[in-house]
């Protein structure tokens, strides 16, 4: 027998088993690593879904409960002006040929005075600025009238149309008079 021939089952067969049997360490390697990858992709897309979905329930739960909140408050702000529609109502139930109009000015006066409460109580708030120096910012100038003094000179002389903030919002701004000195 000769010594330089490779029999399957000699040193040369040996060393291609040994290759072969690494190839296989290595895809079996690759495989294991593959599949281990995948479980970890499907486990990230998984969570990805989960939180994108417990995302959009928030969000959705956030929007039902910002207007719960706003139709309660607007509810409770209906409720706090009913009184005073009340009030308005009896006063023109009345007859006008047997009362006569200063008792419908007081009743309307009344009136009014609740109804003010009641916003007031809901956080509104006048802007009266008569006497003050007329900032061009807050109320709007409609009118000027002659000032009797140069001190007197940009100060708000009267309300033409009364202005209103709400929990610090300008709502509607003063229409006002400003005096105007002429020397």
């Amino acid at each position: 027998m000769r010594d330089d021939i490779d029999l399957p089952n000699g040193p040369a067969a040996s060393r291609d088993d040994a290759a072969d049997g690494a190839d296989g360490d290595v895809n079996a390697d690759t495989a294991a690593t593959s599949a281990g990858a995948n479980r970890e992709l499907e486990e990230q897309r998984d969570r990805y879904l989960r939180l994108a979905a417990e995302y959009d329930n928030y969000r959705k739960r956030s929007i039902k409960e910002r207007q719960e909140a706003g139709a309660r408050a607007q509810g409770e702000l209906v409720k706090s002006l009913i009184d005073s529609l009340d009030d308005l109502m009896r006063v023109t139930a009345q007859d006008p040929d047997t009362v006569d109009a200063k008792t419908i000015h007081q009743g309307i006066e009344v009136v009014s005075k609740k109804l003010m409460k009641a916003l007031a109580s809901n956080g509104l708030e006048l802007i009266d600025p008569v006497n003050e120096t007329f900032d061009p910012a807050l109320p709007e100038a409609v009118s000027t009238e002659p000032a009797r003094s140069p001190e007197d000179e940009h100060l708000v002389s009267q309300v033409v149309r009364q202005g209103y903030r709400h929990e610090g919002q300008r709502l509607r701004p003063a229409a006002v008079v400003v005096k105007q000195w002429n020397g």
